[in-house]
């Protein structure tokens, strides 16, 4: 049983991204998504990164809330 504790700052961890407040606002900040483009398919990811999004997603996995809630943020103004 995984017992990985599930919040934003592990999601950026399971990513391989830092994981620190500061840096995860920077992220969001940063990194913005169309709305036509699927979280999965946006350019910053890399394979591995998105490999992880899809199968969590397709998995409806611990991360997919998590994963949605990113997506929501990446998409606001």
């Amino acid at each position: 049983m995984d017992t990985t504790p599930v919040d934003l700052a592990h999601l950026f961890e399971q990513l391989g991204l830092d994981n620190h407040p500061a840096a995860i606002v920077q992220f969001i900040a940063t990194h913005k998504l169309a709305p036509h483009i699927h979280l999965s398919q946006a350019s910053f990811w890399t394979s591995a990164q998105k490999s992880f999004i899809i199968e969590a997603l397709e998995a409806d996995a611990q991360w997919t809330e998590l994963i949605e809630q990113l997506d929501t943020q990446l998409r606001k103004p």
